[in-house]
């Protein structure tokens, strides 16, 4: 099957942003929920978020104090920020608009209910009585979208750039969600807290890994073992190695593959090199920091390679 460029890219970025928007989503409630359930003065604050999403300084542009109603505002509602789920679930819209000959009619009809839906409950939902709800909606219309797009789509070149940009797009917040989960919790300056348990039950919670952590580890979440589960359990749907062997399946059948090929075999094999039993805070930070900037690299080679051109 050959595919237009243009169409592949519109496809790849859809994925993209409707798994933004979701991981989002998932990040926003695990954090409320970890806030409500943690003791008094063990909670971590709401900046952590900004952090984790890399946005603290377009936050900084617009909001004085990194408060809960200024963080939630700025990264569920507001359409200024690439990040927030509303700016999110827009742009997924607009590719899914525009590639709706090649789409199953009703992913077009859930997308563009889904965009309805946010852009009148996003502002109003920020306040504690309405997030739950809201991000729950969220969640569940994303898995739906996607479930309906796994069930229908064959699998030729659209399925493909689908799900290459969905597990890319997984990967990078899998990476920023644990950069910020090792960055507080496995220093070595600070001393354990009987919280920690609760924190990386939340880190593995946003990942929708918690329970099956506990099926497969242990009822007691330890951060190194949560790290390795997280890292490199290849029957997480959100761990990196799942991730990873998941786009290399995906572009093995695409013609110029080679250099994506190089990049996503050389970011497989660095996940061998990595104990988060032995290294410490310093050492996993400069590992994740070379992983991000591998995935950075696959995602160049994907657009130079197949948007770039008239073909895919």
């Amino acid at each position: 099957m050959r595919l237009l460029s243009r169409v592949a890219e519109r496809l790849y970025w859809m994925a993209r942003y409707l798994e933004r928007a979701e991981g989002t989503a998932r990040l926003l409630r695990s954090h409320t929920h970890l806030i409500m359930d943690i003791p008094e003065g063990s909670e971590p604050g709401w900046d952590l978020l900004l952090r984790t999403l890399n946005t603290e300084q377009d936050f900084s542009g617009h909001y004085r104090v990194a408060n809960e109603i200024n963080v939630l505002k700025f990264l569920m509602a507001d359409e200024g920020n690439a990040s927030s789920i509303a700016r999110s679930i827009r742009s997924a819209r607009e590719n899914v608009r525009t590639t709706r000959d090649v789409m199953p009619a009703e992913v077009w009809e859930h997308v563009n209910e889904l965009y309805l839906y946010t852009r009148e409950h996003a502002t109003t939902s920020v306040g504690r009585r309405n997030r739950h709800i809201f991000l729950e909606q969220i969640i569940g219309r994303c898995q739906l979208i996607n479930g309906l797009m796994m069930s229908t789509l064959c699998r030729d070149h659209v399925y493909r750039f689908v799900k290459i940009g969905q597990l890319l797009e997984r990967a990078d917040m899998t990476t920023r969600i644990l950069d910020t989960g090792i960055g507080a919790l496995m220093n070595e300056e600070r001393n354990p807290s009987t919280a920690d348990p609760l924190i990386w039950a939340s880190v593995l919670s946003s990942l929708s890994a918690l329970e099956t952590y506990r099926r497969n580890i242990g009822p007691l979440v330890d951060g190194p073992e949560a790290v390795d589960f997280i890292f490199r359990d290849a029957s997480l749907p959100r761990s990196l190695k799942f991730c990873l062997n998941g786009i290399r399946a995906e572009l093995a059948p695409l013609s110029n593959n080679t250099g994506a090929l190089k990049v996503i075999d050389r970011t497989r094999r660095s996940l061998t090199r990595i104990d988060p039993h032995k290294s410490g805070r310093l050492e996993m930070h400069r590992f994740i920091d070379k992983f991000q900037a591998n995935l950075l690299a696959l995602g160049a080679e994907i657009n130079i390679t197949w948007f770039l051109t008239e073909q895919a």
